[in-house]
C-alpha cells in the first residue's frame, strides 16, 4: 500500500516527511471502493457513480396546485364580491384521477372542483382558490372541498367565484421542475435527503453508488478507562476513540469504535486481525512515538513480525515517521492482511490525533468514496490576538481557533499543548502557521481551515 518498504523503516524514521508529502503518500495508495446497487435508503450517504437522467417529466402532467375550481379565465374576467361569475359545477376531479369522468370537459359557463395535485381537467385553463369562491352550492361538497378519497362525482350545483384569475393561474405546469432527459444528478453527488427524494420522484428505486467506507477504530493505552467506569489512580478515559469515530462518521463513512487496547503487542495485532473483516480503513490512536510502550510500532513495524506469513504484522507494510508538524509529528502508514487494508497509525494526544484526522484520515476517507475533492477548503483570516504567537522553526503549527466569517478575523483558542481537549472543543477551525514563519503579529493574515 505505502510506497517505502517496511525494513526501510530506519531510514524513514531519520528523514523528516512534510504534511504534504505524507498526505500525498496517502492519496497516491487509496483506491475508492467498487460500485454496487443499493436501495435508495440504504445509499443516503454515498456517492453517485454515474449520471441519472429523467426518464419522465415532473410533474408528469398539468396539476393543481390548490383546492379550488377548474374554470376558463374568460368566465371570471371582471368576477368581484358585488358581482360574482356563476358557473356551473359539472363534477369533481380528485387527486389520483385522470380527469373529469367519462372524458368531461369545462366548458363556457361551467368549473370543475379540483384537489390540489388533481390533473387539470380538459377546456379548464386556471384554477381559483376555494377561498376565492362561496364554496359551491349542490353536487355534495359542504364548505366547498371533500377529501379525494369521498369525493362524489359532484355533478351539478353552481359555484360563485368573487375573484377573476389569470390564464395558468395555480397549475402546476408538465415539466416544470424537470424535463424528460434533463440530468437529474450528476456522477459524483452525495446523496442526501433532497437528492434521495429527487430520484423517488423520478421513480428510481435503486442507484448505483461507491458504499460508505467502513472505518474501524482503534485506540491504545493500558491507562485508558471507558467513560462510564470507575476511574483508579493513574487512568485516564478513553476520549480518542470517540472523537475519531464521530469524525468518520462526520466525513460520511460508517464508523465502528473498538474499546481500548493495552499495551501488549500480540493483544493489538490479534484486535486486529479480527476488525479486518469489516474495515475497509483502519485507524489506530497512540503508540507511535519513541517511549518504551509504543505498541502499535512494536506491533506493526516490519522488526516486529512473529515470523510467520500468516501473522497480520508478517502482512503489515506500516511506516512510521515524522512529520514536520505541530501537533501530530509521529506518524504511521500502510497497507495490512491479505487485502491490502490501508491503516493510519496517528499519535494518542487528544488534539494531536484530532488534528492528524482531519489532515490525514479524513481526505483518505473522502478518497475511499470516490470524491475529488477530499480536503476541506481553506480561508484567509486576519489575526486577532493580544500578543504575537510563537512556532517551531521548521514546523507547521495547527492552532485551535474560532473563526468569525463575516469580519474576516481568526483568534486563537487555548494553549499550544497537544492535551488541551476544552480548547478543541470550543473551536471551530484549524489556524494554520507556515514552517519557515517563528512568530505571528496581530493583524496578520493566514490559513485558517474551518471545521464545520
Amino acid at each position: 500500500m505505502s510506497s517505502t518498504a517496511p525494513q526501510d523503516t530506519g531510514r524513514q524514521q531519520q528523514r523528516l516527511w512534510s504534511v504534504d508529502e505524507h498526505l500525498a503518500d496517502i492519496l497516491a495508495a487509496i483506491r475508492p471502493l467498487e460500485a454496487i446497487e443499493l436501495q435508495l435508503l440504504d445509499a443516503q450517504g454515498c456517492v453517485l457513480v454515474e449520471d441519472v437522467t429523467v426518464p419522465v417529466a415532473l410533474p408528469p402532467f398539468d396539476n393543481s396546485s390548490m383546492d379550488g375550481y377548474a374554470v376558463r379565465v374568460a368566465d371570471v374576467q371582471g368576477a368581484s364580491e358585488e358581482f360574482p361569475a356563476v358557473l356551473t359545477v359539472v363534477g369533481d376531479v380528485a387527486a389520483g384521477s385522470d380527469g373529469l369522468p367519462d372524458g368531461g370537459t369545462v366548458g363556457p359557463g361551467q368549473a370543475a372542483r379540483i384537489m390540489t395535485g388533481a390533473p387539470l381537467p380538459a377546456g379548464a385553463e386556471a384554477v381559483v382558490p376555494v377561498e376565492w369562491t362561496d364554496g359551491g352550492s349542490g353536487g355534495g361538497a359542504a364548505a366547498g372541498m371533500t377529501p379525494a378519497s369521498s369525493a362524489p362525482e359532484g355533478a351539478g350545483g353552481e359555484v360563485r367565484v368573487h375573484r377573476a384569475a389569470e390564464a395558468r393561474a395555480h397549475v402546476r405546469a408538465r415539466g416544470s421542475d424537470v424535463q424528460a432527459g434533463d440530468l437529474a444528478l450528476a456522477a459524483g453527488t452525495v446523496l442526501g435527503p433532497p437528492q434521495i427524494a429527487l430520484l423517488a420522484a423520478i421513480g428510481r428505486g435503486t442507484v448505483r453508488v461507491r458504499p460508505r467506507p467502513r472505518v474501524v477504530v482503534l485506540s491504545t493505552g493500558s491507562e485508558l478507562v471507558q467513560p462510564g467506569e470507575a476511574l483508579a489512580a493513574g487512568a485516564i478515559y478513553d476520549s480518542n476513540s470517540f472523537a475519531l469515530a464521530a469524525a468518520a462518521r462526520d466525513a460520511g463513512a460508517i464508523a465502528y469504535r473498538v474499546g481500548a487496547v493495552a499495551d501488549d503487542a500480540a493483544t493489538l495485532r490479534a484486535t486486529i486481525e479480527d476488525q479486518l473483516i469489516r474495515a475497509d480503513l483502519l485507524v489506530t490512536t497512540g503508540g507511535v512515538s519513541v517511549g518504551a510502550y509504543d505498541v502499535v510500532k512494536e506491533a506493526l513495524s516490519g522488526a516486529s513480525a512473529a515470523g510467520k506469513p500468516e501473522d497480520t504484522a508478517e502482512a503489515a507494510e506500516i511506516d512510521f515517521r515524522k512529520l514536520a508538524m505541530q501537533p501530530g509529528k509521529p506518524q504511521g502508514f500502510g497497507s495490512i492482511g491479505p487485502d491490502r487494508t490501508p491503516l493510519l497509525a496517528l499519535p494518542g494526544n487528544p488534539v494531536s490525533s484530532y488534528v492528524s484526522f482531519e489532515l490525514f484520515v479524513r481526505p483518505a476517507i473522502r478518497a475511499l468514496m470516490g470524491l475529488p475533492d477530499v480536503s476541506r477548503p481553506s480561508v484567509r483570516a486576519v489575526l486577532e490576538a493580544d500578543k504575537a504567537i510563537g512556532s517551531p522553526a521548521g514546523r507547521r503549527q495547527f492552532l485551535r481557533a474560532t473563526y468569525d466569517a463575516g469580519s474576516g478575523t481568526v483568534s486563537p483558542v487555548g494553549g499550544s499543548g497537544s492535551h488541551l481537549i476544552a480548547a478543541l472543543a470550543h473551536a471551530d477551525s484549524l489556524l494554520v502557521v507556515p514552517e519557515e514563519v517563528t512568530s505571528v503579529e496581530p493583524g496578520t493574515e493566514l490559513e485558517v481551515i474551518p471545521l464545520r
